[in-house]
């Protein structure tokens, strides 16, 4: 597959939310990649529910560690439980975290 054709544009300067809720990835402190299956809004915080059951509150912020390695596609592996698809990890690979709101 032709990372070129999958390319997707995402502005960089965004909260978490916005970014977890469309890439549905959460990397942990131990570098592990998880695949997400919920995440609400609770005000300045969001719940997340990942796919191997675990759950978590985080502040929504533009400059936490998790948002600088989503942005910067930084983990070791993903995780096992989770099960993450081949082609998302393709996708999220191919994803450009652009500061030009007109290349969105």
């Amino acid at each position: 597959m032709d990372t070129e054709k999958i390319k997707r544009y995402m502005y960089k300067n965004q909260r978490i939310f916005g970014m977890v809720q469309k890439i549905k990835l959460w990397p942990s402190r131990s570098g592990v990649l998880h695949g997400v299956k919920q995440v609400e809004r609770q005000g300045n915080m969001i719940k997340i529910t990942t796919h191997c059951n675990e759950s978590f509150v985080i502040w929504d912020s533009k400059s936490s560690r998790s948002a600088r390695w989503l942005r910067n596609r930084w983990f070791k592996k993903p995780c096992p439980r989770c099960q993450i698809p081949e082609w998302k990890l393709q996708k999220y690979s191919a994803t450009v975290f652009t500061g030009d709101a007109q290349k969105l």
